[in-house]
């Protein structure tokens, strides 16, 4: 194809240079490295009806070195869909809505996702969202295509629009530029880029929430969230997608505050891997926990007051603002209702590790915190940590060791109550049957039973159902 060879003769150019990407992979290099694919080379065995070009993702992931799992294929015929099922073993489905629709084949060799050309491939590429995806490769002839430079790009980590209309097409390409800067290590923004995110934040407004969601999650898992959330705070996305945020950020100017609250919640985002080294959370606990983080202190800007006397700052039962604060945020962004109530709990409760770190906290307290939130309790353990490096600068000092000493004894309670769960010793019927009527009140005696039986006050039923009585007996006579 004539516009093909015009796309190669460019590229000639720079390959008789010496150019290389930056792991240092020639052009011919990488085209053989997609060559070998085993993907593309069933792909060069049977006869399509159209031509069938590699573009995206696994071309940047190949040279950046990676081994890609997803492919996107651009096709000339949509006929060719049925073939590609043929030749995959398996049907596809659509995902989202016309006209912008990608069809998806999910088989043994990977994810293929498809869509179709209207025009010609160079118009394809031009309705990509960043020039390091405008890259095209035509399994038929090896002919590569890279109209916008990415592959230049690429060896500069450089992540750059190929037009800015591409932002108004679709906002959400705003936010997936950040997860990209959280996701490739070295990368960066495009000046030209960030300056358009920042004045074309508003349309992020025009985009589903459940959308916004998956990126977020995306960026909240990345291995930079840091980077992720301080570019979202640049460029003010941030505060299109939590208007909660900027009550906070106005706060910790009017008040002079450096790390008290925006602050040092964006800064314990650094600190995730040092804190990662305590335990092994897996990928539900690490997102439940950055989100928490991010709205731990919501409800400070709503609870600040100042104790002349002492001089000292206090947000008292900020906690509980922040979680319905927090709560709202959720709702609106499609959260599950499993997500809400974790991170709801792990914002409420995210002050409990700070209140049993003094000097005289036993270890009963330590096992009743295991008990009150379970599974939960590696997770809270990590929001505490993060939120104490981002308010230590990441520094340690006596206030946090004592902490850090704190977690891994809670760590290490949880790993026993996982082992050795202590058995219940009474439950609701045996309250009953004792003549307390049906109500809250059995709740709150079984919760203080449970109390005392983790600090080792009571040890078997017997002693539970003596403990009961006591407290029947107070109810009867009127003196609860």
């Amino acid at each position: 194809m004539e516009f093909g060879i015009c796309i190669l003769q460019a590229l000639a150019n720079k390959e008789r240079r010496g150019y290389y990407l930056g792991v240092n992979v020639s052009l011919e290099l990488l085209r053989e490295r997609i060559k070998n694919l085993d993907v593309i080379a069933k792909l060069s065995v049977p006869h399509f009806a159209g031509r069938i070009y590699l573009v995206g993702g696994a071309i940047r992931e190949l040279a950046l070195g990676q081994s890609p799992v997803d492919y996107d294929f651009a096709l000339e015929r949509a006929e060719d869909t049925a073939r590609l099922e043929e030749l995959f073993r398996t049907k596809g489905f659509f995902l989202g809505k016309k006209p912008a629709q990608t069809y998806r084949v999910v088989g043994a060799d990977g994810v293929f996702d498809l869509t179709f050309i209207h025009g010609d491939i160079l118009s394809d590429l031009a309705r990509r969202d960043f020039t390091m995806n405008a890259i095209g490769y035509d399994t038929a002839s090896g002919d590569m295509f890279d109209p916008y430079g990415g592959l230049g790009d690429i060896s500069r980590r450089l992540i750059r629009y190929p037009r800015r209309e591409s932002l108004k097409e679709d906002p959400l390409r705003m936010l997936k530029a950040v997860r990209h800067l959280a996701t490739l290590p070295d990368f960066s923004l495009d000046h030209d880029l960030v300056q358009a995110i920042h004045e074309e934040r508003d349309l992020i407004r025009l985009t589903a929430p459940e959308r916004v969601k998956y990126e977020l999650d995306l960026i909240m898992l990345s291995p930079d969230p840091y980077k992720g959330i301080a570019a979202l705070r640049d460029t003010r996305l941030l505060f299109l997608l939590f208007p909660e945020l900027s009550e906070l950020e106005q706060m910790d100017r009017e008040k002079g505050f450096d790390l008290e609250t925006l602050g040092h919640t964006i800064e314990g985002f650094k600190y995730l891997d040092k804190a990662k080294a305590f335990h092994p959370f897996d990928e539900q606990d690490t997102r439940s926990t950055a989100y928490a983080l991010l709205f731990h202190d919501l409800g400070k800007a709503y609870t600040f007051s100042y104790d002349e006397t002492k001089q000292r700052v206090h947000f008292f039962y900020h906690e509980k603002h922040s979680r319905e604060m927090a709560a709202a945020i959720m709702e609106r962004l499609r959260f599950s209702s499993h997500e809400i109530r974790v991170i709801s709990t792990l914002i409420e409760q995210h002050m409990r590790v700070f209140l049993i770190s003094h000097e005289g906290a036993t270890d009963k307290a330590v096992r009743r915190l295991v008990y009150k939130m379970g599974d939960l309790t590696p997770p809270l353990v990590l929001l505490t940590l993060l939120d104490m490096y981002g308010s230590s600068n990441g520094e340690e000092n006596e206030t946090t060791v004592r902490v850090r000493e704190r977690c891994t004894e809670a760590l290490s309670a949880y790993d026993d109550w996982r082992r050795a769960p202590l058995p219940g010793l009474v439950n609701g019927y045996d309250l009953l049957a004792l003549g307390f009527p049906e109500g809250p009140r059995v709740g709150k005696v079984l919760d203080v039973i449970r109390e005392k039986q983790v600090s080792g006050e009571i040890t078997d039923k017997s002693a539970a159902l003596e403990y009961a009585r006591q407290q029947l007996e107070t109810v009867n006579t009127g003196k609860d």
